[in-house]
């Protein structure tokens, strides 16, 4: 089970923190990832981390989002600096057991999804 926290309502330049809390004992094994989905629009990958640690982004938010966890908490975080207005959406946690894949057809598991909204 994945619990996210954190989204809201910011003005354009601002930053917000996203949290997600994974319950389960195969944390340890897994990508955690967030997708993001704006209305009309399909669920892209926005940040992954595998389980050493590695991580990548969507080439639009690198520099700006910064994706870490917390082994110990089974917590992944994400991290949302200079948002623009098209980062708007509901943000998703998913964990995929096993290396990272940045198709949403991948994913074994998804949080219930928390709304970012960034005004201009």
């Amino acid at each position: 089970q994945l619990v996210e926290s954190g989204g809201g309502s910011v003005q354009a330049g601002g930053s917000l923190r996203l949290s997600c809390k994974a319950s389960g004992s195969s944390y340890r094994d897994n990508c955690m990832a967030w997708f993001r989905q704006a209305p009309g629009k399909e669920r892209e990958g926005v940040a992954a981390i595998a389980s050493d640690g590695g991580a990548n982004y969507l080439d639009s938010v690198r520099g700006r989002f910064t994706i870490s966890q917390d082994i110990a908490k089974s917590t992944v975080y994400l991290q949302m600096n200079s948002l623009k207005p098209e980062d708007s959406g509901m943000y998703y946690c998913a964990a995929r057991r096993g290396p990272c894949l940045w198709s949403p057809k991948s994913v074994d598991y998804w949080g219930q999804g928390t709304q970012v909204t960034v005004s201009s």
